[in-house]
């Protein structure tokens, strides 16, 4: 009997050594005293990461008492944290807060599915109601509710050009249609690729498409796209597909071959003349390439659109059913302050989402483009999820991609409005 108990003690006390050791390391992930604030983003690029990291420096020396984890994906120029963030929401395992971009990836996307809380006191409270555009937090709202932060702004029709090559030739960076029809001709003539495309990832061109058709309607009728009240089959979309055709006549040949840095990577190296992509491209030509703003590369906005500002704006909430909103309100504090934006975006290479921040910690770059935010008509992306929901831009990436091969403008046509045909 006696050597049955001392069996039985054993055990107990091996299984109580073992459930220690679980909880152990449960406490260590979770930061030990409770649950860890685990900020999930696909930021682990130069200059994001960077940001990023300085962003959680400074919240921990105003929070030490938080313990904070950088919850990164890397990998497919956010494909892959997109899938993983919806594996965790649909196991009922939210992280703290979550990037994601303002507009329907937000709005149709985690708050029509009833996963984030709204954020209206936060705002009231920060006073931030007149800091950030009412065109921003109509983006990060729904239904009279605020449901993000914006940290930062990236533009996403922007023109990139080589210097040098436009110098050499006595060119201007073209504004219009025409200027730039006439300015790849030239180029073209010399032996010099006019236009950089690496649409490996069909976003790419996606985002080229909707530049055309932003320069082609002029917001209002633009944004008109997304609520139906403009269809894709009208004269002016019809117009900017035919612009769109035109311009793929100019690319680089191995572009379906090349993401969007060997696009950019070309223009910097002086392998092609101009490149049409957000000013993301701005942190890769400097961070990466070492180039010199206004030295080696200059730009301009896409052609029509000088009064335009595509918008993808990233931005952070409160998803439902985590067990530290105090800590993620802290954070989202930190994120909206004048202080956290400006550690935040001159890494990053964006600029601040509050119209109230300190230029002077920007480059040219940075000042003129935070001068023309504060006055130019916001729009939102497509290629970037802002204007229309999920299954909307996937088949509009599928739509572009194969026009981009096949260039049959009917076909095109037809596929836009398939997609278009889910818009609510």
């Amino acid at each position: 009997m006696k050597k049955k108990w001392f069996a039985f003690l054993s055990f107990m006390l091996a299984l109580s050594l073992l459930l220690v050791g679980c909880n152990s390391d449960r406490a260590s992930k979770s930061g030990g005293n409770g649950t860890r604030l685990d900020i999930f983003s696909w930021w682990t690029g130069a200059g994001e990461e960077d940001g990023l990291k300085a962003l959680i420096k400074l919240f921990k020396e105003k929070h030490p008492e938080v313990k904070v984890e950088n919850a990164a994906v890397a990998g497919g120029a956010g494909t892959n944290a997109k899938a993983v963030l919806a594996s965790r929401m649909q196991g009922n395992d939210p992280p703290a807060t979550f990037q994601v971009h303002g507009g329907a990836e937000l709005n149709d996307g985690w708050v029509a599915a009833g996963k984030m809380k709204p954020l209206n006191e936060l705002y009231k409270e920060e006073g931030w109601n007149d800091k950030f555009p009412k065109e921003l937090i109509d983006l990060v709202s729904k239904d009279g509710n605020i449901y993000s932060v914006p940290v930062n702004i990236h533009r996403g029709n922007v023109l990139w050009y080589n210097k040098r090559i436009f110098k050499d030739n006595g060119l201007k960076a073209p504004k219009t249609f025409a200027e730039f029809f006439k300015v790849a001709d030239q180029l073209k003539a010399k032996g010099i690729t006019p236009l950089a495309l690496g649409d490996k990832e069909p976003w790419t061109a996606t985002q080229l498409f909707e530049d055309v058709l932003l320069g082609t309607l002029a917001p209002d009728d633009y944004k008109k796209l997304w609520t139906k009240e403009v269809s894709f089959d009208d004269p002016k979309v019809k117009e900017a597909v035919k612009t769109f055709k035109k311009m793929l006549g100019y690319i680089n040949k191995d572009h379906s071959s090349r993401n969007w840095q060997d696009a950019s990577q070309l223009v910097g190296k002086g392998e092609a003349a101009m490149n049409i992509m957000g000013d993301w491209a701005k942190g890769y030509f400097v961070n990466d390439l070492k180039l010199k703003v206004n030295k080696d590369f200059g730009w301009v906005t896409t052609p029509g659109t000088q009064h335009s500002f595509m918008v993808i704006t990233d931005t952070f909430g409160l998803p439902k059913g985590i067990k530290n909103e105090d800590d993620v309100m802290k954070f989202l504090s930190l994120l909206g302050s004048v202080e956290g934006q400006d550690t935040f975006n001159p890494l990053k290479g964006s600029i601040p989402a509050r119209i109230d921040a300190d230029p002077s910690k920007y480059d040219a770059y940075g000042r003129l483009t935070m001068k023309e935010f504060k006055k130019a008509r916001i729009t939102p992306s497509l290629a970037h999820g802002s204007a229309a929901p999920e299954g909307v831009v996937t088949k509009v990436n599928n739509a572009v991609n194969i026009f981009v091969t096949q260039q049959n403008e009917a076909q095109f046509i037809d596929a836009l409005k398939t997609a278009a045909s889910e818009l609510k």
